[in-house]
């Protein structure tokens, strides 16, 4: 995963306009290919990782671990450390996370919809 240079000029923009536009912001925050996705499946309550490597299967452990950690930044998500042998880590979303959760059901009926719009016209072109 590469960070934007901050001396560039992409970065000035990307700053720029999320401070301006606050769907761009959270668009920048939760628009990532798997945050969004980490995002829906805590909605439903905690996971372990090992739980959510189950559910992401094409995600590596390594990418996992970063956005993991950059929703933990965000304060989208709680990690949560349970002193046992072996270790039991859960994440759950924050109280700011679960009010993601009408955005993120807007986003499946979308989707949805958009999907069978496009699968529509292709069926009329074949």
């Amino acid at each position: 995963m590469t960070k934007i240079k901050e001396t560039s000029t992409n970065f000035s923009n990307k700053k720029v306009l999320a401070s301006e536009c606050p769907e761009v912001y959270t668009s920048n925050l939760i628009g990532g290919q798997w945050t969004l996705a980490i995002c829906c499946y805590l909605i439903n309550g905690k996971l372990r990782f090992g739980e959510l490597r189950k559910k992401l299967p094409n995600i590596t452990e390594r990418m996992l671990t970063l956005q993991l950690r950059r929703l933990e930044e965000d304060k989208i998500i709680t990690r949560t450390i349970f002193a046992e042998v072996p270790p039991r880590v859960e994440y759950e979303l924050t109280e700011i996370g679960y009010k993601l959760k009408p955005i993120i059901l807007a986003f499946e009926k979308w989707g949805r919809e958009h999907q069978s719009l496009v699968e529509k016209d292709n069926n009329k072109t074949d």
